[in-house]
């Protein structure tokens, strides 16, 4: 089955995140992490941080489940920073996360952004093949960046933006 047969199937639309998602976003997220974002750092990002994107990966006609996924970026002088991006648990594995993160590059490359830049756990491989099908590559290695395990971070740079964009936008 290929990707647009999955859409088409569970229906996923990105959408920018609203207030009114800020409870299904953290239950994702403490599913997701064992360092969440607390629901005031959500809101903040949302209110009051003026670099700050985020959207929502939502299923249409779900009332258990409106709001299966997210992604967030920062957008600085010319760069995007992906600060988090997580799927629910129920739902991974069907190509929410990469519609996702593929929605993000795209509005951070129309922002004007020329690089793209995230941390990931060096254990998390999922993600990290995510990205590099993206063309993101391991640009440096942050010994015991995370709190809870020490465990190392890895850099990942995606550094021609505008390039991928125009692979992208061609088909």
């Amino acid at each position: 089955m290929d990707i647009t047969q999955i859409f088409e199937r569970i229906n996923v639309h990105i959408r920018p995140m609203y207030l009114s998602d800020v409870e299904h976003v953290v239950q994702i997220d403490k599913l997701s992490f064992t360092l969440p974002w607390s629901e005031r750092t959500y809101r903040l990002e949302l209110t009051e941080n003026s670099a700050a994107y985020l959207f929502v990966a939502e299923l249409e006609d779900q009332l258990k489940h409106p709001v299966v996924g997210y992604i967030g970026f920062w957008f600085i002088a010319d760069e995007a920073h992906i600060s988090t991006l997580a799927v629910h648990p129920d739902f991974r594995g069907q190509g929410i996360g990469r519609k996702l993160l593929e929605e993000a590059l795209l509005v951070a490359s129309r922002l004007g952004a020329d690089l793209v830049t995230l941390e990931v756990r060096a254990s998390n491989q999922r993600p990290i093949d995510l990205y590099k099908k993206f063309g993101f590559q391991v640009k440096a290695r942050k010994p015991r960046y995370y709190r809870d395990n020490h465990e190392d971070a890895l850099l990942m740079v995606l550094d021609d933006l505008p390039g991928w964009s125009e692979k992208i936008q061609e088909g």
